[in-house]
């Protein structure tokens, strides 16, 4: 208890101290300004002060001679400058890529209008059906393998197997109706 009880005396003497402090600086612009008057009364006498505003106001946001707020710059934020702003670099990279665009378009020996061209309006539909059609067409090459194999078997059982040389000619006449079979297909 005792610490604390110390606590509060010191805290209560510093906001004594900080208290005549204050009154101190209150007092302090009179007490300053009436002795320097009583001892400039043998001097010369000093110019009178024009305007109290120009004293208490702050000169941020008042402009004493208009006597009301200040309205804008009085010189543009770049005029000092010596290097060009980031909207004067960016302005110059867009007018150089211009130019190099406006180069390339002439060096370019021609429109290509296939490139143009916007696609029909039914590809998305042919897309699927030629996934569609994909199965369709396995089918149907296995269905015209089957039928040039049918008609292989029936020749060959047609064809005279006795003589050997008839067996190499059946084979030749084998091959060459595979050919013409898959060139029907």
């Amino acid at each position: 208890m005792s610490s604390h009880a110390t606590l509060a005396a010191a805290a209560d003497d510093r906001k004594a101290r900080l208290a005549k402090l204050k009154t101190l600086k209150r007092k302090q612009p009179e007490e300053d300004s009436a002795p320097t008057e009583s001892s400039d009364a043998g001097a010369a006498p000093s110019p009178p002060v024009d305007d109290v505003a120009k004293l208490h106001l702050s000169g941020r946001n008042y402009d004493p001679e208009t006597r009301g707020p200040k309205l804008g710059f009085e010189a543009p934020p770049t005029l000092g400058l010596d290097k060009p702003t980031l909207e004067e670099q960016a302005a110059d990279l867009e007018d150089e890529s211009k130019r190099q665009a406006a180069v390339d378009a002439q060096d370019d020996k021609g429109i290509d209008l296939f490139k143009l061209q916007p696609k029909k309006p039914n590809w998305d539909l042919k897309r699927e059906l030629n996934q569609k059609l994909e199965v369709l067409n396995v089918r149907t090459d296995n269905a015209i393998a089957k039928l040039v194999r049918e008609r292989l078997a029936t020749k060959r059982a047609a064809a005279p197997n006795d003589d050997a040389q008839g067996e190499g000619q059946a084979g030749l006449l084998e091959g060459t109706a595979l050919l013409e079979e898959s060139d029907l297909a």
